[in-house]
Parts: structure tokens; C-alpha cells; sequence
């Protein structure tokens, strides 16, 4: 178990955006920075992700259409992997994991793994691994854009998208993407983690009305 402890966030200090004024704001940072890097951490267990075909075909139940449509990506991840190198930039993702993997986690461990493939740093730690950190309840979905901007992404208790905060302070900025960077020490390359846990398993069994 990682001894370093998340440090609070408080809605308060930071700024509440849309989903549309996240979006805007999250590419608009992104784009800026060059020779530099962003952190991810994801601990959610299940989303309703809008905008996906493949993740549209899970939901369905359709779980072969699922992942040929990953597959049909794979020009545009490498063009996006071209153009991160260009920039110098370095995006860095920590995804947490519970067992059994929910239906959700067993998909999106097989777009991370494609992912990786094309450059993306992304690595998985157990939920073990942050449980000093979860004594009032999971660790948010944070995201630090180059040193200099955090956004908490904020779901509904459903998992559909429902904007972000935004915080600036550099303290608290620099002292999660230092959190971040601890679990991604402490975690296992996807790749790896994929071709041992993920890879053999059965398509995922999805409850009522192909919902998770």
C-alpha cells in the first residue's frame, strides 16, 4: 500500500465548469503546453462515456463490435502519438483497479493496452494500493495538465460525465501530480498487466438491457 496520502481537495477553492466549459477549457490548456507532461488518475470502476462507438457497443452487449471498432482507431492514435512527440509532450494515465473487473474496466483495459502500444505511458495499480488514501470514501478522477492545472472531473452517481472543477493554487497542483507520479512508480505497465489478467477472459456479462 502507497504510505503517501492524497491531499484534500475543496470544492470551494477551485472553479466549477460545464461539461462544455471543461471540454473547451481541458484542450485549450492541453494544446499549450510543449516539453511537458500531464498525470491521469482514474478509480471509478464503471462510466457512461458519450461519444464512443465501441464503448455504445459494450453497452449493447455487442462485445465483438466493441472491440473492432478499438481496432478501426488505430490511425488516429498514431497520428495523435506523432504529434505528442512533435511537442514534446507526454500524456501519463494511473488506472486503478478492483477484482473481479467490472464490465466497464475489462473494456477499457483493452483501448489502454492499444493505447500503449502507440506511446501512451499508462500503468495499473491495484485499489490496494490507495487505500490510505479512501478512509472517507474512493479518490476523485483527477487530471494535472502540465504542472499547472488541476481538474477534478466530476459524474453523476450513474458515471455520466458532469463537468469539473478547476484549480490553479501551484501547492496543490504540484503536490497531486506528485501523488500521481507515486502510483505510476508503484504500477505495472498495462501491456503487461493486459496480457496476464485481461486477455484470457470471456466476453463480460452486462445486466439488465445490456447496462453494466
Amino acid at each position: 500500500m502507497l504510505d503517501l496520502l492524497a491531499p484534500d481537495l475543496v470544492p470551494e477553492q477551485g472553479d466549477r465548469l460545464t461539461r462544455t466549459a471543461y471540454k473547451q477549457d481541458f484542450r485549450q490548456r492541453e494544446d499549450a503546453v510543449r516539453d511537458g507532461s500531464s498525470w491521469k488518475l482514474e478509480r471509478r470502476q464503471h462510466f457512461e462515456e458519450q461519444g464512443s462507438p465501441s464503448r455504445d457497443a459494450l453497452r449493447r452487449g455487442d462485445w465483438e463490435e466493441a472491440l473492432r471498432l478499438l481496432a478501426d482507431r488505430r490511425d488516429t492514435l498514431a497520428k495523435a502519438a506523432q504529434e505528442d512527440k512533435r511537442r514534446g509532450y507526454a500524456f501519463h494515465r494511473v488506472r486503478v483497479v478492483e477484482s473481479p473487473l467490472t464490465p466497464y474496466v475489462q473494456w477499457e483495459l483493452h483501448s489502454q493496452r492499444q493505447r500503449a502500444e502507440y506511446g501512451q505511458r499508462i500503468r495499473v495499480v491495484p485499489a490496494e494500493q490507495v487505500a490510505a488514501s479512501e478512509d472517507t470514501g474512493p479518490l476523485p478522477e483527477v487530471v494535472v495538465l502540465g504542472s499547472r492545472t488541476l481538474f477534478q472531473v466530476l459524474y453523476t452517481e450513474a458515471g455520466v460525465a458532469n463537468g469539473a472543477i478547476r484549480y490553479t493554487d501551484r501547492d496543490l497542483v504540484t503536490r497531486w501530480e506528485n501523488y500521481i507520479k507515486a502510483l505510476y512508480a508503484v504500477g505495472e505497465e498495462v501491456i503487461s498487466y493486459f496480457d496476464r489478467e485481461v486477455a484470457h477472459l470471456d466476453p463480460p456479462t452486462l445486466s439488465d438491457a445490456g447496462r453494466e
